[in-house]
């Protein structure tokens, strides 16, 4: 049965009576999906019913057997219920909790299968949209973003820059991403869990693969992480101290983003004034040697919006993640999502240690993101059923 399902359906109602004599009909076929519901619905109460000398039907193994299966998962699901029930209060309180603790949570978690729940997705996606709407505002654009308005910064928010026409030129007439609609999409973030994980494959079959600051993704890693891209995030510092902000180093960073083939590069140039010419300085570089990858910006509002919806929901960091941006947008712009190497710990579920990225151990600066706030709302929305969180190796083809 799902995990944290909220309610079970009712017992079924008592057989009608019949001539002993006549052979018992064969079931209706059902679905894998009505016979999970049905067997969980096996409730002690019925078992009894079932067992009593009063009742007409033969005692047979296979009853008794589907009996078995129906109490031990009943008393799965309700272990999930619980299960999501603690992530779900240890979210509200202000308590900092232990690495410990999580890996608790998410040892337990691993157990319950992982049921994808349409209901759930569509109205959580309608909560995002209402408040965010990725489709039309998660990328600056001519649509949204008026030539001559003073647009206010997402951090810097008393600080504004001037939509002149050489800046409204840079910006796509509409967001490239509200054109298509997305079956599959896979959020890869860079943890060190994705390390052996053998997820490449699956990754790579995704209809849309969303990255994050420009991570490695050739070579014997490609195994674990895939080669497909076709959105990555580029963390100006890293332009700034890899490539001296494209002062130089302009052919070593084309040669370096060939990998992403034609993938969109998505800067913050609005969030910061001082991440403003660094970005524009990769448009104009993407521009100038003609290469296939396109720069796009975040629109401030979208990320000032999609800030204060996680804030009501207990997330209060100085800024967000760029992996729970992405996340937050996927979950409007795709069908299904499901994220791989989002693992905030040092160490695995079987205490091994884990480095914070797959390709070095450079640790984020301390305070700056609510990793463990993020972390809680990620397995709260995979315990719904609204994306699936991969925790460790994925199943070889």
């Amino acid at each position: 049965p799902p995990a944290g399902q909220r309610g079970l359906p009712g017992p079924p109602p008592a057989a009608p009576c019949r001539d002993p004599r006549s052979p018992i009909p064969p079931p209706p076929a059902r679905r894998g999906w009505e016979e999970d519901a049905s067997v969980a619905a096996v409730t002690p109460k019925v078992v009894r019913v079932l067992r009593s000398p009063l009742t007409s039907l033969p005692q047979t193994e296979n009853r008794t057997t589907v009996n078995k299966n129906g109490m031990y998962q009943f008393e799965q699901a309700s272990k999930c219920k619980a299960i999501q029930d603690n992530i779900l209060s240890s979210s509200i309180k202000k308590k900092r909790y232990s690495e410990d603790y999580y890996l608790h949570i998410v040892t337990k978690l691993q157990n319950c299968t992982w049921i994808r729940k349409p209901e759930e997705s569509t109205k959580f996606r309608s909560e995002l949209a209402s408040c965010c709407d990725a489709v039309h505002s998660f990328i600056a654009s001519q649509n949204n973003t008026p030539l001559g308005s003073n647009m206010s910064y997402e951090v810097d928010s008393k600080k504004t820059i001037l939509i002149t026409e050489d800046v409204f030129k840079m910006l796509p007439v509409s967001s490239p991403l509200s054109v298509y609609h997305f079956k599959t999409c896979a959020v890869v973030g860079n943890g060190g869990i994705l390390k052996n994980s053998s997820c490449g494959a699956e990754i790579d079959r995704s209809d849309f693969v969303f990255r994050c600051n420009l991570p490695p993704t050739t070579g014997s890693i490609s195994k674990d992480v895939g080669n497909k891209t076709n959105l990555v995030t580029v963390n100006p510092s890293i332009i700034a101290q890899k490539y001296n902000k494209l002062n130089e180093k302009k052919t070593e960073f084309l040669e370096n983003i060939a990998v992403y083939g034609d993938a969109f590069l998505l800067l913050p140039a609005f969030s910061f004034r001082s991440n403003t010419a660094t970005s524009f300085k990769v448009y104009h570089t993407l521009q100038e040697f003609k290469a296939t990858q396109r720069a796009i910006f975040f629109h401030p509002a979208y990320l000032k919006s999609l800030a204060q919806f996680w804030r009501t929901k207990g997330v209060k960091a100085y800024r967000l993640s760029s992996g729970f941006m992405i996340t937050s947008a996927a979950l409007e712009l795709c069908e299904n999502v499901k994220l791989y190497g989002f693992w905030p710990f040092s160490k695995s579920t079987e205490k091994t240690p884990i480095s914070h990225h797959y390709y070095d151990n450079q640790l984020p600066k301390p305070g700056f993101h609510a990793m463990p706030k993020e972390y809680n709302q990620i397995l709260q929305l995979h315990g719904k059923g609204i994306l699936k969180l991969q925790f460790g190796k994925c199943e070889s083809d």
